[in-house]
């Protein structure tokens, strides 16, 4: 797929070309060139002026300079974010970043910290006052309320307006406490998740392709039903089942975002919202109808191990998972379609239940500074014409799998009951998936779940 920078800039030179050797006609005066300068005079007119519409509509911080007196700018994450220099875009930022370095005399400093110790040694550095970097990353349901309620995080929504450096849903919504927004990314992209098919399969069985609900607007939780039950098949006629439709018994998160809700909502216990009832009642019909494949005893991992069999035609998972599943299925067609909208939903969702950002301590000086830093890294005019394609274009070879990966990515629900250390997410899942009525366990949890949440936010 050819970038559509690159593709206008083609056509404006085919076009220039075309005309230009059209030419006049022979024996008399031609007026063709005139007419085509002014043409073009005012093609350029009208791109100009759409440019500065365009500027003027993106802020961006004035230039600044000042010095930073040779000073070390540590950037902690729990991965190395030295930024690589594998794509176009990724060079800008690095030759921008040397760039400032020399105007602004200072030095940057990528410091990477094991996953599984990060969050107790970046947590306690900033209880004691001694940050372990300018700019550390941290997962909101660890930070937000509890640190921030500490006062050891600098809020930065003054800092972060240019909508091109910064993610703005992430300081203005994602990591918001109290209307100020404290977390922030220069990534653009939101994690992807959905549902992925088995299209080989799909065909062999004869079903109705899945693109086609989506096409339809006919894509919801009845449909998507329909579709595992009618992949779940005896088809060597033995008595047994053989082909099953659905490799997930439980997907309770995937029903809250694709019903715009969710389990807990700031400081308060969700579960009686009507909209947060519709998507347990759809996980119970998943158990009661018998929808889901049956476990065989297996882990967390038994529904993609499922799919990788090859006889189930839907699993519900992550983008950063079809590299892996399409080695293991290398003669397989993989498709992708959003998770089906919910009977409360007004377009798909993807959702990420553990967020995470940039943040600055309070204890690290000169956040203006550090901020403007950081967006004059990534203040740069991209070759893509929309986030992660390089990546969905390497994992995708069907355009609606793409088109379908952008819906959901612009339509990211971040669930927070993660954030409560004693809410009991799989007790209370455990007992809608074993059978327990919906209102029966509703009743049962909602007391906990509030004190679960009290006991972070604080009871009033």
């Amino acid at each position: 797929m050819r970038i559509g920078k690159t593709m206008t800039l083609l056509c404006a030179l085919t076009l220039v070309l075309s005309a230009c050797s059209s030419g006049g006609s022979k024996g008399g005066p031609s007026t063709t060139g005139a007419t085509e300068t002014k043409t073009e005079t005012a093609a350029t007119d009208t791109e100009n002026k759409g440019a500065e519409k365009e500027s003027e509509q993106t802020y961006k911080t004035p230039d600044m300079d000042f010095d930073m007196g040779g000073r070390t700018i540590k950037v902690v994450s729990w991965w190395d974010m030295t930024i690589p220099e594998d794509n176009p875009d990724n060079i800008q930022r690095k030759k921008n970043l040397e760039e400032l370095e020399k105007k602004l005399n200072f030095k940057m400093e990528y410091v990477a910290i094991d996953y599984g110790e990060y969050q107790q040694k970046v947590t306690a550095s900033l209880l004691a006052g001694e940050p372990l970097g300018d700019i550390v990353r941290l997962g909101k349901n660890y930070t937000i309320p509890t640190l921030v309620k500490q006062d050891l995080l600098t809020p930065v929504d003054e800092y972060t307006k240019n909508p091109v450096a910064f993610n703005q849903n992430v300081t203005n919504q994602f990591m918001q406490y109290n209307g100020r927004g404290y977390g922030f990314t220069e990534n653009q992209a939101n994690l992807v998740q959905g549902v992925f098919y088995n299209r080989t399969l799909m065909n062999k069985l004869g079903l109705k392709p899945l693109q086609d609900y989506v096409n339809e607007d006919g894509w919801n939780w009845d449909t998507f039903l329909q579709v595992a039950k009618e992949a779940n098949k005896d088809t060597n006629n033995d008595g047994k089942l053989d082909s099953w439709g659905l490799a997930n018994p439980s997907p309770l998160e995937f029903a809250l975002a694709s019903n715009e809700t969710s389990l807990t909502k700031d400081n308060k216990q969700n579960l009686e919202d009507p909209k947060t009832i519709e998507a347990l009642n759809f996980i119970s019909r998943i158990v009661t109808e018998k929808v889901a494949r049956p476990t065989e005893g297996g882990d967390w991992k038994e529904p993609g191990q499922f799919f990788r069999q090859g006889n189930t035609l839907m699993y519900t998972g992550a983008l950063h998972e079809l590299s892996g599943i399409k080695k293991d299925m290398p003669d397989v067609d993989i498709g992708f379609v959003p998770f089906p909208k919910g009977p409360s939903a007004s377009t798909y969702h993807s959702f990420e239940g553990l967020y995470q950002s940039l943040f600055i301590p309070k204890a690290a000086k000169d956040p203006d500074k550090l901020l403007y830093i950081w967006e004059k890294i990534n203040d740069i005019d991209s070759m893509y014409d929309y986030p992660d394609q390089a990546t969905y274009e390497t994992l995708f070879t069907d355009e609606n799998d793409i088109k379908n990966a952008k819906e959901v990515a612009a339509n990211l629900a971040v669930l927070d009951h993660g954030t409560f250390p004693n809410l009991k997410f799989y007790d209370f899942l455990g007992e809608i998936t074993g059978g327990t009525s919906v209102s029966t366990v509703v009743e049962k949890y909602k007391a906990p779940f509030q004190a679960a949440i009290d006991e972070v936010y604080g009871s009033k």
